[in-house]
């Protein structure tokens, strides 16, 4: 009997951290950029005998890879990359990877995001342009014109999710392992005057939160009911009945 509230018990911190991704997912629904997190949860056998139980793990969280729909702005420091790559910018906890793509310049003619992070170029360098050389053009390749002349090249930047991640300022991301600039990828690219709006289906989220949210308060109710169960059987096996 205690091994079925074991087995509940993580049955609920599974569900716990479903609903906190589901929540999050959906609170970032119209964020631009942001990428919507998943679990993926695998069996645990425990060792009782003589048969061996099967438990929930708590969970491993990963990144939903699917490019979110493109929404055209017009405006020429608005970017989108096609494909799966992204921006680098530098915060002031280091050097995060992110799909939104809302630049702006600084009086001094550096390339910024709408906090002020500055963009980042292949080598890591922050993107210095000159706000009165010129219309501003960008190419598939992320290559940055003025006049006619290349003045600097967007960084995008590929990266491995497998070994974790953390999130910084809800679309931005840190990879545990050290993203890598893209080259030679035809497959990946950069288009001005757009934006990539979030890749979460608000109302798929909505529907599993709903069945999430069921299956915890069924698990309790289980949990609940054998208790007391239990404390039953006690009070019979002391022989106070």
């Amino acid at each position: 009997m205690q091994t079925g509230l074991y087995v509940a018990l993580s049955s609920q911190m599974a569900l716990e951290k479903r609903l906190n991704t589901l929540a999050d997912n959906i609170a970032n629904a119209n964020t631009v950029g942001f990428r919507s997190t998943e679990v993926k949860f695998d069996q645990v056998l425990g060792d009782t005998k003589p048969s061996k139980v099967s438990y929930v793990s708590e969970g491993e969280e990963y990144l939903n890879t699917g490019n979110g729909a493109l929404a055209r702005t017009g405006s020429a420091l608005d970017f989108a990359i096609k494909g799966n790559a992204w921006f680098n910018i530098d915060t002031p906890g280091g050097p995060a990877l992110t799909r939104d793509g809302r630049f702006t310049l600084t009086e001094t003619g550096e390339l910024v995001t709408l906090k002020g992070y500055p963009v980042l170029d292949a080598g890591g360098a922050p993107i210095q342009l000159n706000g009165g050389a010129g219309e501003i053009t960008v190419g598939a390749d992320g290559a940055i014109h003025q006049n006619g002349v290349q003045v600097a090249l967007l960084g995008l930047y590929e990266a491995d999710f497998s070994s974790g991640f953390v999130r910084y300022d809800n679309s931005a991301v840190m990879p545990a392992a050290q993203p890598e600039p893209v080259v030679d990828r035809f497959d990946v690219g950069v288009m001005q005057g757009f934006l990539e709006e979030s890749n979460v289906n608000a109302v798929q989220e909505m529907t599993q939160l709903i069945m999430v949210t069921r299956a915890f308060d069924n698990v309790t109710a289980l949990m609940r009911d054998s208790e007391g169960s239990l404390e039953e059987a006690i009070k019979t096996l002391g022989g106070e009945r």
